[in-house]
């Protein structure tokens, strides 16, 4: 009788710890780019963007360095941005 209890006891705490896990969870940096679809998307194209001036044979008249590393600096700031709001958002849970 006992062993059935203390079975039932611990079967009703797993499940409830199941149910609850996912509302428990934190935020993560995928699932803020899923909140903010358009700073992701900015990103990849940031990124694309990036690979393709390196990968190009001219210069677009001097102005291919800097458009790479301020296109860099971009990503870095979209980045802090999404970290920024994921670190708020798991404050609040």
């Amino acid at each position: 009788m006992i062993k059935s209890t203390v079975l039932a006891v611990g079967l009703s705490i797993a499940a409830l710890s199941a149910v609850s896990a996912p509302s428990f969870a934190q935020n993560t940096m995928k699932t803020e780019a899923a909140m903010h679809p358009r700073i992701a998307k900015a990103i990849r194209e940031l990124e694309d963007a990036i690979k393709y001036l390196e990968a190009a044979p001219h210069d677009f008249g001097g102005h291919k360095a800097k458009a790479i590393a301020d296109s860099r600096a971009a990503v870095v700031q979209l980045r802090e941005a999404l970290k920024y709001r994921q670190i708020r958002d798991n404050k609040k849970m």
